[in-house]
């Protein structure tokens, strides 16, 4: 499965979460529709599209919501034009693409909120193609308005993977890219190996791309500021990296090793989202 995440490519989630369809979203993707919805019918390709205006703060014009097949493996996020998808995605998910975060930043909420996957089709009341910031801006009214979602913002002890820079410093190159333009990330994921390419990607990326890879949350502690190009190639098989020695590593000692960072696990303050009030959608 080839995943590159530049605009108008495409990255799509796995069932065990290993690619997180968020890390799409947050890099700015525009992805092709898991579900075609486009004017020329089922199975139609993604339409070229504008970009929507950058100070426009669009909603959904209309939107379906229904619980997904569970039969369906099949998951992710899409836009294509002004129409965008979430496809088998839990509610927690949903809110932590809305907002940015590991979904161990979503507390205090119904159990239901993990379990129950929903598929949500809809269009954006404003023409051209939304923005990354403009498609959570969508999600995060959809949440209030259907799901009657009200939160509020805490910080709170996680246990949180810290990245720091080892004593032998990084290995990482200076990007020549735009200062103020999105980070660029591409990959490839064979069997259990994933190899992946960093393009003008701060610490703060990188911390958060990552952590849609891990069971926790990540938090950059590098101090390294500025844009970096990199790679990184590991294996999800920690059983598998450590007993051959001809195997790629795993993605702790890939960090070590490859780009001179460590991640170590440590309880550390975290921003939170903190469900004060939430309910299953309402009927379409």
């Amino acid at each position: 499965m080839i995943c590159r995440t530049k605009l108008g490519r495409r990255l799509r989630s796995s069932r065990a979460g290993r690619l997180g369809v968020v890390v799409a979203m947050l890099l700015g993707l525009r992805n092709v529709p898991l579900v075609a919805q486009s004017a020329q019918g089922p199975g139609a390709g993604p339409q070229p599209s504008k970009m929507m205006a950058a100070d426009a703060h669009p909603e959904f014009e209309v939107a379906t919501i229904k619980p997904s097949d569970p039969e369906d493996e099949s998951d992710g996020f899409s836009t294509n034009g002004r129409h965008v998808s979430v496809r088998n995605q839990s509610v927690s998910k949903i809110l932590a693409a809305a907002y940015g975060i590991h979904v161990r930043q979503v507390v205090d909420g119904p159990s239901w909120l993990g379990n129950d996957r929903y598929d949500i089709s809809g269009v954006a009341d404003v023409e051209g193609e939304p923005s990354l910031k403009q498609m959570q801006e969508m999600l995060q009214k959809l949440l209030a308005d259907r799901f009657r979602l009200n939160v509020h913002r805490e910080k709170r002890q996680l246990s949180v993977y810290a990245v720091t820079v080892l004593k032998t410093g990084p290995k990482l190159t200076k990007s020549k890219g735009d200062p103020n333009g999105s980070p660029d990330q591409e990959g490839s994921e064979h069997g259990t190996q994933t190899a992946s390419k960093f393009t003008n990607t701060s610490m703060a990326d990188f911390a958060f791309i990552m952590q849609f890879f891990l069971d926790r949350p990540m938090v950059d502690q590098t101090g390294l500021t500025g844009r970096y190009d990199f790679s990184l190639r590991w294996t999800f098989d920690e059983t598998q990296a450590s007993s051959d020695p001809n195997a790629v590593p795993g993605i702790f000692t890939a960090i070590q090793e490859q780009i001179g960072l460590k991640l170590e696990a440590v309880k550390a303050q975290a921003d939170v989202i903190v469900i004060d009030h939430v309910e299953r959608p309402s009927a379409n």
